[in-house]
């Protein structure tokens, strides 16, 4: 499990409260949240679980920054996370200088956690993670 960085918790509470502002469906509210960091095995992105009843669709940008290795951005329950088991694929890396866009409605992600596997490679990845 990867230790949480001050900065980095910082960052998941602004992700929670970005999630919450889309969620709610307010009217012109845009927030975007960019988290860059590493990974080594897996990586907990969200610290509280995604909790909608509204029909909020939301933009994830996701990429790789490190050659020879494979990352997926998954949704899952802590028991998934702590197994390492991908519970819903939102977005593969590809290799570094790939940037994928996924279009997503955050009600099929209620009651889950976000976070990043590393699937391939033997050093730790830089990835990148935007959300608006």
């Amino acid at each position: 499990m990867h230790v949480l960085h001050t900065n980095v918790g910082k960052a998941r509470m602004a992700l929670v409260s970005a999630c919450c502002l889309i969620g709610l469906g307010q009217a012109g509210a845009r927030a975007a949240v960019t988290i860059t960091d590493t990974v080594s095995g897996a990586f907990l992105v969200s610290g509280a679980k995604i909790s909608t009843a509204t029909h909020s669709n939301v933009k994830i940008s996701f990429s790789n920054n490190t050659a020879g290795t494979n990352l997926e951005l998954c949704a899952g329950t802590t028991a998934q996370f702590s197994a390492k088991v991908c519970g819903t694929v939102v977005s593969d890396s590809g290799g570094p200088g790939f940037n994928f866009l996924t279009l997503v409605d955050l009600v099929e992600y209620n009651d889950k956690y976000l976070y990043v596997l590393e699937v391939s490679g033997t050093e730790a990845a830089s990835f990148t993670l935007t959300i608006e």
